[in-house]
């Protein structure tokens, strides 16, 4: 549908524990008046509580919304390659590339420090596996994910999945606090886990904070 727009966000870009989640969520003139009613806004200003009864809601309206998670494994092993701000374009081009509604207009929370390189990245990855492929209007901009409801959608639906796989995560392996390199909590759960030897998969081992702690000898983070 020409007249619907993507919004894309992600959740979980800079922890160093659990996954980085990314959304595209498709919605029609109709779809983004019900999300101003609802007051859908940034996931970082909406309540927890809020954020799980909006999901839900936010899915209904939606035409369709696709949700991948980068697993810590799948960023280290990339990262060796490309940058993280690559892997997030790679991504968003392959999301908007399994769409069945096409949108006539996609917008981005840009990335990248310099808003336009992030679009720059995203259609190359876009040409790259479809030489052919119409690419459609991008909107990449940063603080989107606060000025555009279709935005603000996909990064509620974002946060909530990615908080969903990390409650999993802390049920199974115990308390590692927020997972974000400036935790305590974290700090002192990756200590403990470099003095046992392998870190588990579900921490980022290409962080900075783990390859400062492991040359430190488990040294103040």
């Amino acid at each position: 549908m020409m007249d619907s727009i993507c919004g894309i966000d992600e959740a979980g870009r800079g922890p160093v524990i659990g996954p980085m989640v990314l959304c595209a969520a498709v919605f029609d003139k109709k779809g983004v008046e019900k999300l101003k009613e609802l007051r859908v806004r940034d996931s970082k200003l909406v309540s927890p509580q809020r954020r799980r009864y909006l999901e839900p809601l936010i899915k209904q309206i939606a035409l369709e919304f696709k949700i991948t998670a980068v697993s810590p494994s799948e960023i280290d092993r990339v990262r060796k390659k490309m940058s993280l701000n690559d892997i997030e374009a790679l991504k968003v081009a392959q999301m908007v590339q399994s769409l069945k509604a096409k949108p006539g207009k996609i917008i981005v929370d840009a990335a990248d420090s310099v808003a336009e390189n992030y679009k720059k990245r995203i259609i190359h990855f876009l040409q790259q596996a479809d030489k052919g492929i119409v690419v459609p209007a991008i909107v990449s901009e940063h603080k989107a994910d606060v000025k555009y409801p279709e935005v603000s959608a996909a990064s509620i639906l974002a946060k909530v999945e990615r908080d969903r796989q990390v409650e999993k995560l802390r049920q199974k392996h115990g308390d590692f606090g927020s997972g974000y390199p400036a935790d305590e909590v974290t700090k002192k759960y990756i200590e403990e886990q470099v003095k046992k030897g392998e870190l588990p998969d579900f921490i980022r081992k290409s962080w900075n904070t783990i390859k400062k702690g492991k040359q430190q000898k488990l040294g103040d983070y």
